[in-house]
């Protein structure tokens, strides 16, 4: 699949970036906000801060808007974040390094996209969906420091999310170890299921995350 078609289809199913135009600028820079706190210090912003960007009386507010917009990732009592995609703190199968920090991913494009959010290094450690083979990749930026195995693909089962796409469509979204098991996953369901190589993975997630945060990203 071509990438931008691979975009667009994504943008059809979890429309990030419309989601955020539509917010009133205050919340759209809280939300980049939270982002940015997730990747560069491994923790969302706490309620505290985040009524420092919206007065106190705004805190539920706030995020009752973007919980339901699925622009965050709540705790089951919808009281503080714990995610914003594409990392959480929840733990994942997509265990990330970013500096000093240790943070999880909502899914294997998720995990390949953090690096080039912020130009910098992400050691991800994850496993093959289908043989549970380790997976660890390490990128700064767009470069592909190391790969083990050499021949890693990304799967994606195309679908609507139900409700939380964290914890629904991105358990579908997932490193297979090489082309051979990529092909035996997909079958012959290609209309629904992609295979992606790390490279055309790469530019997917980032053609897809990089408009959230415009002016802080580099190619």
């Amino acid at each position: 699949m071509h990438i931008q078609a691979a975009v667009d289809r994504l943008n059809s199913l979890l429309p990030l970036k419309a989601r955020q135009e539509q917010l009133p600028p205050l919340l759209k820079h809280l939300h980049q906000a939270i982002l940015e706190s997730l990747i560069m210090r491994g923790e969302p912003l706490s309620n505290t801060e985040i009524a420092e960007r919206v007065g106190a009386d705004g805190v539920v507010e706030a995020l009752l808007i973007l919980g339901e917009n699925d622009l965050v990732v709540l705790n089951a009592e919808g009281t503080a974040v714990v995610g914003a995609y594409p990392v959480t703190v929840e733990q994942t199968a997509h265990k990330l390094r970013v500096g000093a920090n240790t943070i999880y991913a909502m899914c294997a494009l998720d995990a390949l996209s953090v690096a080039t959010l912020f130009d910098t290094e992400v050691s991800i450690m994850s496993r093959c969906h289908v043989t549970a083979e380790a997976v660890e990749i390490h990128m700064r930026g767009f470069e592909l420091a190391d790969v083990k195995p050499k021949d890693v693909c990304v799967g994606i089962r195309w679908q609507m999310p139900a409700g939380v796409a964290a914890h629904s469509m991105c358990m579908e979204m997932v490193f297979l170890k090489d082309s051979e098991i990529a092909r035996r996953w997909q079958g012959s369901d290609a209309d629904s299921i992609s295979i992606f190589n790390l490279h055309d993975a790469i530019r997917f997630g980032a053609a897809f995350f990089k408009p959230l945060l415009p002016g802080r990203t580099s190619s």
